[in-house]
């Protein structure tokens, strides 16, 4: 399956790569949540083609009526995940595609067609990044951690998130390396499975943004859990953290 998903996703990023160098309408979902034909036609073109090959799974997608799908057995689609990078000609921007058995974790796939770059995970087979097996880094020392964390789209209008991002950088920034922001939470989460980061934590992400990049980072030997140390739970938690497993227990600390 995961060897089809991965031809089905290389020709989607045809789409992205295309509109990436297009001029572009915007349109706005909300204050600052984008969306472009380019969203919608990458995810058309993956809904259509994994409907057909994929008959066991519903399709769980960002820019659909998901309100009548079950979460279980289904691939979880971001069409562009990153779309405020594609518009403004940043090139950290992915199709993100995450499959779950019974809520379970299977698959996950992040492809940046902009890069050249293919993250992919199967559950128990290693994580790997153009067909090379990637790990997380092994650095225990916070103070020597590059961080990596998001703002939400909330944080034009809602004063209290505003705050809490605010706050928690201003805890964190002088107790690690340095902290960036990409703008996508799929390539942040592999970014960590590949060693680049020894962490990344974020409000208010959808399922989509995070099905396959924790799949990635888990089975690159990284750890993935809420503010208080239990499981991430895709649909229900407000925050992700996610690290190489050695500097965990430091950002929880911290973030806390």
């Amino acid at each position: 399956m995961k060897e089809r998903l991965k031809e089905i996703i290389k020709e989607a990023g045809k789409i992205l790569h295309e509109g990436y160098y297009s001029n572009k309408d915007v349109t706005f979902k909300a204050k600052k949540d984008l969306v472009t034909k380019y969203d919608v036609g990458v995810e058309n073109f993956l809904k259509e083609k994994f409907s057909e090959e994929f008959t066991d799974f519903n399709i769980i997608a960002e820019e659909s009526d998901n309100s009548n799908i079950e979460f279980k057995d289904s691939i979880i689609i971001d069409p562009i995940d990153g779309t405020t990078n594609f518009v403004n000609g940043v090139p950290h921007t992915a199709i993100s595609v995450g499959v779950y058995k019974d809520k379970k974790p299977f698959i996950g796939i992040v492809y940046n067609p902009i890069l050249d770059e293919m993250y992919e995970a199967q559950i128990g087979q290693g994580a790997y990044l153009n067909g090379k097996q990637i790990k997380v880094s092994d650095e225990n020392d916070f103070q020597k951690a590059l961080m990596a964390t998001g703002f939400p789209y909330s944080s034009g209008t809602n004063s209290d998130d505003l705050n809490d991002v605010i706050e928690k950088i201003k805890t964190i920034l002088p107790k690690c390396q340095d902290i960036r922001r990409l703008g996508s939470a799929a390539i942040d989460l592999c970014m960590v499975a590949r060693g680049t980061y020894e962490g990344y934590y974020e409000m208010n992400l959808k399922a989509w943004d995070v099905s396959a990049g924790i799949i990635i980072l888990n089975e690159a030997g990284g750890k993935v859990s809420t503010l208080n140390g239990s499981d991430y739970r895709l649909f229900e938690d407000k925050y992700i953290v996610a690290t190489n497993g050695y500097i965990h227990n430091s950002l929880l600390e911290l973030i806390k």
